[in-house]
């Protein structure tokens, strides 16, 4: 138990390390971006359509690779699958923390691309599948929500520091950050539980659903995951195909918004780095107060189907107020919103996560990662050319924020979705673990 703990714990520290690192050059990209590739300018329809580029290209190979790593970790382990890309991830952000001129950043821009086509989304995927290996049921929601927290918690100090941090020093720390977490991660984190440890063979907290499915699903390719086996997930279990529906278009809208966003808002607010990292910390320390407060208490309350739907209902409303900001204060007070719509992505993990066998986890969990990454494939066909247009002066009407309204609408379409989610009930509970505390 203590060891069980003591997991968790530097699972948390492993993922707050890493994405301190990965968030806090967010703020900074922008700018660096736009002085590359459109220098002098507050709105660049280039630089636009490269960032919907580069997230088409790295969805379509996430789309690929989420599933692959899931299952493989299945087999050799999360810790050791977890190496891969806290270890590639060093080397885009060495290449901006050397120089910043237009000929780096466009090697940080094929590099970047690259590795996160392999890699992006994997240590989400690897963390989730790591919490559901060694929590039972009833307590998972409110772990997965404290692991949201924490990477929440990682985005306030990332963007805090990028607030005080020139633009070259915020590069050189994102990367020695990034080292520092893969180092951490080696030394600290103990592998995850094997499933017999958790399970006996006569009892599972869910059956397999890849067992409930026609056997030949399991004959072929037993490490690498077919297409069959992800539609005989989908197939077979109700609550988890609207899982991946919601997963599908809560991402559209996410990706959508935040791609938009950005650029809007310098092009109509004029904001600059520091702007936007206010912007950040304000959603950060709403969504880390949230997870770590008051969601453990809410889905004991309400429970996690409820909450799910309340999230994504806030989502959108935040989305909206974005797309008809009229004044530079209304995206702050926007950002108070996340307080709520942070609940929706934990929620719906965990109940995804219920509906799967315990030698599952990682190909379930890297199933709805690829699903997330086939959103951001189609984001950058429609939010790309939307944003561009819309904020140059042939756009077919005024409407600065238009793309991010059509945001909006695809969270309300998730949130329609959601309504109609049950959850399934709690299967055997695991004696063993009842009484762990994160």
């Amino acid at each position: 138990m203590e060891r069980l703990s003591a997991g968790l714990s530097h699972l948390f520290m492993t993922v707050f390390l890493y994405c301190f690192s990965g968030f806090m050059v967010i703020p900074a990209i922008t700018d660096v971006t736009m002085s590359a590739v459109c220098p002098g300018k507050d709105e660049c329809s280039l630089a636009i359509y490269l960032t919907g580029f580069q997230q088409a290209i790295i969805g379509l190979g996430s789309l690929v690779m989420m599933p692959l790593v899931g299952n493989l970790s299945d087999r050799y382990g999360r810790k050791v699958m977890l190496t891969v890309p806290m270890t590639l991830s060093i080397f885009p952000l060495a290449v901006l923390a050397y120089s910043r001129t237009k000929g780096f950043f466009y090697a940080y821009c094929v590099l970047r691309t690259l590795i996160s086509m392999l890699t992006e989304g994997s240590v989400q995927c690897l963390a989730l599948a790591y919490v559901a290996d060694n929590v039972p049921e009833s307590k998972r929601v409110s772990i997965f929500g404290i692991l949201s927290g924490i990477a929440s918690c990682a985005f306030v100090c990332g963007n805090l520091s990028t607030r005080f941090l020139s633009t070259s020093a915020v590069f050189q720390v994102a990367a020695g950050g990034t080292v520092i977490s893969l180092v951490y991660m080696r030394m600290f984190l103990p592998e995850s539980m094997s499933r017999s440890s958790i399970v006996s063979e006569q009892a599972t907290e869910t059956d397999s659903l890849l067992e409930k499915s026609p056997k030949k699903t399991l004959k072929l390719f037993k490490t690498l995951p077919s297409l069959k086996d992800t539609i005989s997930m989908l197939r077979t279990s109700k609550t988890f195909s609207q899982a991946a529906v919601i997963s599908f278009f809560s991402t559209v809208a996410e990706v959508g918004a935040h791609s938009s966003l950005l650029y809007y808002l310098k092009a109509q607010f004029h904001f600059d780095k520091d702007q936007f990292a206010d912007l950040m910390i304000i959603n950060g320390i709403a969504g880390t107060v949230s997870q770590l407060i008051f969601m453990p208490i809410l889905a004991a309350a309400v429970g996690e189907a409820k909450l799910l739907s309340v999230g994504l209902f806030f989502s959108c409303l935040n989305m909206l107020l974005y797309s008809i900001a009229w004044a530079s204060w209304v995206p702050y007070a926007a950002a108070l919103l996340s307080l709520v719509a942070i609940f929706a992505m934990p929620c719906l993990r965990s109940i995804a996560s219920k509906e799967i066998g315990p030698c599952e986890q990682g190909k379930a969990q890297g199933c709805l990662t690829g699903i997330c990454s086939f959103a951001q494939v189609v984001c950058p066909l429609a939010f790309s050319p939307l944003t561009a247009l819309f904020l140059s002066e042939s756009a077919p009407f005024h409407f600065p924020g238009f793309s991010i309204l059509c945001a909006a609408f695809a969270a309300m379409i998730a949130f329609a979705q959601s309504i109609a989610v049950r959850t399934a009930q709690p299967g055997c509970t695991v004696e063993d673990f009842s009484s762990v505390e994160p």
